[in-house]
């Protein structure tokens, strides 16, 4: 019987014993059985290899334990306290139901009881990889330096493979469960598989300078959406962000620069833990109006070839009188009625995801005013990085008005203020 696990061998008879529990413990392998060539009847012991004594240290078990502390044994923790030699043997950082079924049976071999029965290991030297910690971090920074024919270790938490010339996102990456970041910046990747959504771990993912073109819905439907804190898809070919793309609500930091962005995602104002937003050297005309509802640190829109307000060129699209559609619908949002896909056609469950807010308050589908103000976004950061060469930190915001009478006090109230 063998267990993978911390171990820490403590000395009772020494001042260090003090270190106990404090996660000094070394990478160790934990066999219970009989020396080679002893016969069924032999003692049984207990062997502790690690990476620096592969041969092992071996303990006699039958009537030489003092006690068991188990306390902790849901936690993968335990110490079984040796009465000779005078030592714990501390054990951590082990599955809390092999950790068991192994103390079960070293506790059958202290009391001698059928130890026939019991299933013994060979106490033979270990191998490398049993007694060396996982890996959890790769860096490959070129193409020949890429493993093809080996696997990656499942137990990677941090895989950068960059200037690799990957044309695709590699399968095998996808089966690594723990990954926390991923960093595949500087290759060719066109398209980005859903399975990616799979990596339920996954906290910071780098897409920068590929040869992306969209990223897709089913990236923002899967568990990224509780655990993506950094994304970088800064220097691609990216038009547009789908709606979708404001699920990803545990977003922290963004970077979007050098795309070709022709807008932001229309309900960008919905990731409320983003903090660090970066859009520079884009096509940005204008800001959504739910960019007003951001709450940033760090703010860097320069370069976009933004255009200049059009508060009194107004763009109208009001029907009147408005259409059974266009009153349900403002009914619907403004007395927040439930809705989904098993009452309502697909197709206007997603027109109303995309209502817009007219200043009032009020919802308002495709009957509406359009304008554009000039927005100081220092309201919405505390830094700033300038919009342009002049110093400018200033941008143009979308305005939606549901009505006349709406937009008329507005512009009043505007006029008054800047008159």
């Amino acid at each position: 019987m063998r267990l993978q696990c911390e171990v820490e061998v403590v000395s009772r008879l020494l001042p260090t014993c003090g270190l106990r529990g404090r996660g000094r413990g070394t990478r160790a392998l934990l066999s219970l059985g009989r020396p080679p060539g002893r016969a069924q009847g032999g003692g049984v012991y207990l062997m502790v290899c690690t990476a620096r004594d592969r041969v092992g240290a071996r303990y006699k078990v039958q009537e030489n334990i003092e006690r068991f502390f188990t306390r902790f044994v849901e936690e993968g923790k335990a110490t079984v306290r040796l009465r000779e030699p005078a030592v714990d043997v501390c054990l951590s950082k082990a599955n809390a139901s092999n950790l068991k079924t192994f103390l079960a049976a070293v506790r059958l071999a202290h009391q001698g009881t059928n130890t026939e029965a019991l299933p013994l290991s060979a106490l033979v030297p270990a191998k490398n990889s049993e007694v060396e910690k996982p890996k959890t971090k790769m860096i490959i920074t070129s193409r020949r330096d890429y493993p093809l024919t080996k696997n990656f270790p499942y137990s990677l938490e941090h895989l950068q493979a960059s200037y690799c010339k990957l044309a695709r996102i590699d399968m095998r990456v996808l089966c690594l469960k723990k990954l926390r970041k991923l960093d595949l910046s500087h290759n060719h990747i066109k398209q980005l598989p859903a399975t990616i959504g799979d990596l339920t771990c996954l906290q910071e993912l780098i897409l920068h300078n590929n040869h992306l073109e969209s990223f897709s819905e089913a990236l923002c439907n899967s568990t990224l959406q509780k655990s993506l804190q950094f994304l970088d898809l800064s220097q691609n070919k990216i038009k547009a962000l789908p709606i979708q793309f404001c699920q990803l609500q545990e977003l922290v930091n963004l970077k979007l620069d050098d795309n070709e962005l022709i807008r932001l995602p229309f309900k960008i104002g919905q990731l409320d833990h983003l903090r660090f937003l970066s859009a520079a050297r884009n096509k940005l005309p204008f800001l959504p109006s739910d960019f007003r509802k951001l709450c940033l640190e760090s703010l860097d829109l320069f370069g976009n070839p933004f255009e200049q307000p059009s508060l009194l060129v107004p763009n109208i699209q009001l029907q009147i009188p408005l259409t059974l559609l266009e009153c349900a619908a403002r009914a619907t949002i403004n007395y927040r009625i439930p809705y989904g896909c098993h009452l309502l056609p697909s197709h206007l469950c997603e027109d109303l995801e995309v209502a817009k807010t007219c200043q009032c308050g009020s919802a308002c589908l495709s009957s509406f005013i359009q304008i554009t103000v000039t927005m100081n976004l220092h309201h919405v950061a505390h830094t700033v990085v300038l919009v342009d060469n002049m110093g400018g930190t200033e941008a143009p915001i979308i305005c939606y008005f549901c009505s006349l009478n709406c937009y008329s006090q507005f512009l009043d109230r505007y006029l008054q203020s800047n008159g």
